[in-house]
């Protein structure tokens, strides 16, 4: 290619010079090509270690005058007919023109304005990019694609200097991060290595330390492990790794391939190789903990955070932490992890002012919010620059708060103090919106009491129950978060602290129940933001059936059918409404065991649209793929939990491993969040927990269980004596402060002994899960995610393969080993269109309803392509006529794609069938429906002109062929339109044909 002229001073350099003129040299690069000997092996050794951009470019012509010691770069190839196609232009064009000037210095000028000129006018035909990538960044994406046959659509996210133990030799090269693969080249002294590793294939991925490896990273697929070490920046490679296996693990398990994010702001200033992927990786990746973080819904984006400092009136102190700043929410969070977390939502905010500013207040600002609250802000960097995007933001948000009209409810207004630093935006609009004021949404059965109320409200207790020592404990919890409630805020807005966490931890009152559980979920801000969608689904799904319907009646009645109000149809009538909702904002869910157990205790607490959406931030955030057909998510937790009992409890872990006990309680413990196994009145506060605390507090949880059953479970004999112990134990988990009506619970069938059960408490269960194993940390509990998650889903896929290949008869003629290896391929071409084939609906094709054989299909382009590899009649001049027409025989339901099953029996018949079976295959692609409609009327003309030709002679031998013919096959005149009365002559003008 062309490029700006740049001075080289030592040309013959690692170079050697091919072609000369007075006014242009061609050079190729030493150690390129064959030869070069040992100073050909340093330098390809070089290029390769130190990164020269000249390894990309193998070829290169210099302009140089006569009396000048100056060479300048004008083009550059990475091949021998590129490089000699701009060197013949130069000699057609230029030299003719370069001889008449007689100023050496007005050679070069001309030379310079005429290669700026070309490569000017071969950027206008270029289709114009959202962002250029760096020079030196897309040198080395070329180099990836030449050096690895990569397409043009594959993208280099980064690439990194290290080295690759083969055995134990390191070779030092460089590994290229890509979508979709890991790529790793070497050449040292002449021995060149070449790695090319799909994501979808890793199933382990570790960063460790060794004697013989230090501080590398491992890589294991399903036949293989790698070692990679000698990063410059480990942890950097080692969490973009994580993040492209976590994309191709979601791509096996939603089959949606990798999309770059189009609305990423460009950076405000130039950054060194550092590639728009990389930089949108990096932004979902904040996103993802930011949200997390702070429970806020999935379209949520972060725009920055900041170091900052936040006044707490409740400490009277400034506590040190930073700002994070969104399109709906301003958020903080301290440095000391429970000091104090606080959610502001924009729809709340009416004032954002700077404060003035003092020695001991440096740079404050001050943000109020419609509940009368106002929180103050110092120490912040960049105060006027985060005040104008707060404004921006508030802005956006009144805007679509009253559909886009200025002249609505809301308006954003800007207000300046009396002194020139006061500056404010302030929303004109006192509407409140908190949750405890705020008024639920009529759904589609308005007329329903649970649109309104959760059940428990409907059940109304006599006057007399409200007395007792119940009742007085159950005021005192009431009067301690009211004073609460009145130091830290109340709804969105409040101060979460460690004094919040106590207080759930003790037990919230049933009357504040269902606002709790919305508020920390954070359930409340998508209901706040979606008025009437819950309503909408409610009234579009009402009389729909599918599989997901029939599934939800089915467990309707088995939901908590021991509490009177899933004993008549309000309740049943509920909970078929919510769960058929869900399912129809989700039907990649839709429906799964356990949901209903879950939603009957939110609506007990919750009208029909909380409950609804805390069921949406259950399943899609806090629990993310836990309620799908192949619970992988509650799968992944299984496994994080046997790697947390093997860290805290080893001694217990090896006998749980021997019995096979975790594998058989988590799921049924997690998926239920313990309500199927624990008493209602004790598996509520652990509900209240956990939407404060997320999966920690189930797997701390989980672990104080293990560990109270210790000695017992030492000395069980078999899984079922395991299973017997753990049963009992949380079967008698009591909360004697509840003040609900009991009810019934099925205790462990069988005992141990005489020995009457040992009574729980289960506020002292969760005391000792906070005091035992509070240790664990989110992001550890993410980091141990990401390693099971591969586990798992990479076993599926291998259950599914042999499910597969079980299915396919054997009659085909191909081995086990030869189906598995089969099937391996055929899935790897359907995936590969989810990445590299933009225009194919590749989605559509992927429908996990379906049994395992028809989830995997490929459309025509990926047939051939299969075809031309595997087939053993991939020769010849007709090879693209014949994969077609096959293609159209294995069809049956016209529907341009094939599945694996079909696949395979048009592959066996051309391998495995004897000579007659491959005779029959090739006589029907040549009838419909192997041939197009099209191809059919030239045959039927092609045919009418051989009869009238054909002579006498033949006719006999025809005839006794079409006889035979159709003795095998009778139906092969299906789809060609012939009749009884008309199916000997078109039998025979086919026989004829043939």
């Amino acid at each position: 290619m062309w490029l700006n002229p740049e001075e080289v001073l030592l040309a013959n350099a690692l170079w050697v010079t091919e072609r000369a003129n007075p006014f242009f040299i061609l050079q190729r690069r030493r150690g390129h090509g064959k030869g070069g000997g040992l100073t050909g092996l340093l330098v390809g050794t070089l290029d390769v270690v130190l990164d020269s951009s000249a390894r990309v470019a193998p070829y290169r012509i210099l302009h140089q005058t006569q009396e000048s010691q100056i060479y300048w770069t004008v083009a550059c190839g990475s091949s021998r007919k590129e490089i000699t196609g701009h060197w013949e232009w130069l000699e057609n064009n230029l030299l003719q023109t370069l001889s008449i000037f007689e100023n050496e210095d007005d050679i070069t000028t001309f030379v310079k304005g005429k290669i700026h000129g070309i490569i000017a006018e071969e950027n206008k035909s270029l289709p114009p990019k959202d962002e250029e990538d760096p020079g030196k960044f897309k040198e080395a994406e070329l180099k990836m694609r030449k050096q690895f046959g990569m397409p043009e659509v594959e993208k280099l996210v980064n690439y990194y200097s290290c080295s690759y133990w083969k055995g134990r030799v390191p070779r030092q090269g460089w590994l290229y991060l890509t979508v979709n693969h890991l790529c790793f080249y070497s050449f040292l002294l002449g021995k060149e290595v070449t790695l090319v590793i799909q994501w979808l294939d890793v199933t382990q991925l570790e960063k460790n330390a060794t004697l013989l490896f230090p501080e590398c990273i491992k890589v294991n697929t399903r036949d293989n492990e790698y070692f990679f070490s000698m990063f410059l920046n480990i942890s950097e490679t080692f969490k973009l790794m994580e993040q492209l296996a976590n994309i191709a693990m979601r791509q096996l398990l939603d089959n949606e391939g990798f999309l770059e994010d189009r609305n990423l702001p460009k950076p405000t200033r130039q950054l060194k190789n550092i590639s728009a992927l990389k930089r949108d990786l990096d932004a979902r990746a904040k996103n993802e903990q930011y949200r997390s973080t702070f429970r806020l819904p999935r379209d949520e984006r972060l725009d920055g955070h900041t170091d900052c400092t936040l006044w707490t009136p409740f400490t009277k102190t400034h506590i040190p932490g930073q700002m994070f700043v969104s399109n709906n929410y301003i958020c903080f969070a301290s440095k000391e992890e429970e000091a104090c977390h606080l959610i502001i939502p924009l729809r709340e905010v009416t004032i954002v002012e700077k404060a003035d500013s003092s020695s001991v207040l440096p740079s404050p600002l001050s943000i109020s919010t419609k509940g009368k609250m106002t929180f103050l802000f110092a120490n912040l960097k960049d105060r006027s620059f985060l005040v104008q995007r707060i404004s921006d933001f508030l802005q956006k948000t009144s805007l679509q708060s009253t559909g886009g009209d200025d002249s609505g409810e809301q308006k954003t207004a800007a207000r300046k103090g009396s002194k020139g630093n006061n500056e404010a935006t302030k929303l004109l609009s006192e509407s409140p919106t908190d949750i405890a004021t705020c008024i639920p949404q009529k759904s589609g059965c308005e007329d329903a009491p649970t649109a309104s109320h959760g059940l428990l409200k409907l059940f109304l207790r006599e006057p007399a129950d409200e007395e007792g020592p119940k009742w007085a404990k159950e005021k005192m919890k009431e009067e301690s978060w009211n004073i609460h409630f009145f130091e830290y805020g109340r709804g969105m807005c409040m101060y979460r602290t460690s004094k919040t966490r106590d207080l759930v931890s003790r037990g919230i009152p049933e009357s504040l129940r269902g606002e709790l559980w919305l508020l920390f979920s954070g359930a409340a801000n998508e209901m706040a933001t979606h008025p009437g969608y819950y309503a909408d689904l409610v009234e579009r799904s009402t009389g729909k059936c599918n599989l997901a319907t029939d599934e939800i009646e089915r467990d309707l009645h088995r939901s908590m059918p021991e509490h009177p109000a899933f004993q008549n149809e309000l309740g049943i009538a509920a909970l078929r409404r919510v769960l058929t909702a869900y399912a129809f904002r989700n039907p990649n869910i839709g429906y799964c065991q356990a949901m209903n157990i879950v939603t009957s205790v939110l609506l007990l607490y919750c009208n029909e649209e909380e409950a609804f959406w805390l069921l949406v931030s259950l399943c899609e955030r806090m629990l993310p793929d836990y309620y799908n057909t192949r619970v992988v998510g509650a799968l992944v937790d299984q496994g994080v939990f046997e790697e947390l009992t093997h860290e805290c409890l080893p001694q217990l872990s090896e006998k749980m491993q021997e019995l096979g006990v975790i594998s058989t309680i988590s799921l049924s413990w997690f998926l239920t969040l313990f309500l199927s196994v624990m008493p209602f009145e004790s598996a509520v506060v652990v509900v209240d927990c956990f939407f404060y605390e997320g999966i920690k507090l189930i797997l701390q949880l989980s672990l104080a269980v293990l560990e109270a059953n210790m000695d017992a479970l030492l000395n069980s004999s078999d899984e079922g004596e395991a299973m017997t112990i753990l049963g009992r134990y949380l079967d008698n988990v009591l909360n004697k402060q509840s003040v609900s009506p009991p009810i019934p619970h099925l205790h462990a069938l069988l005992t141990i002994g005489d020995e009457p059960p040992i009574e729980v408490e289960i506020f002292d269960l969760i005391k000792a899960s906070y005091e035992k194993f509070s240790s664990l940390r989110a992001d550890d509990i993410e980091q141990m995610r990401f390693k099971q998650r591969l586990k798992v889903i990479q076993s599926l896929e291998d259950s599914a393969k042999r499910s597969v290949v079980r299915s396919i008869s054997t009659d085909l003629g191909f081995s086990m080993e030869e189906l598995e290896d089969l099937y391996v391929l055929f899935k790897a071409q359907h995936l590969m269109s989810c990445y590299w084939g933009a225009n194919r609906a590749s989605s559509n094709r992927h429908d996990p309803s379906l049994p395992y054989l028809e989830q995997y299909r490929i459309d025509l382009d990926q047939f051939q392509e299969l075809f031309a590899q595997l087939t053993p009649w991939s020769f010849g001049p007709h090879i693209t006529i014949l994969a077609i027409r096959i293609f159209r025989l294995l069809d049956s339901n016209k529907d341009s794609l094939i599945n694996f099953k079909e696949f395979v029996t048009g592959l066996g018949g051309m391998y495995h069938g004897d000579m007659t079976d491959k005779l029959k295959f090739l006589y029907k692609l040549h009838l419909p429906p192997a041939l197009s409609s099209e191809e059919t009327e030239s045959a039927l003309e092609a045919t009418n002109y051989f009869t009238e030709e054909v002579t006498p002679e033949i006719s006999p031998f025809l005839s006794e062929l079409d006889l035979i013919l159709q003795s095998e096959f009778p139906d092969s005149d299906g789809g060609s339109g012939s009749t009884p009365e008309n199916g000997d002559s078109e039998g025979k003008k086919r026989g004829e044909n043939k």
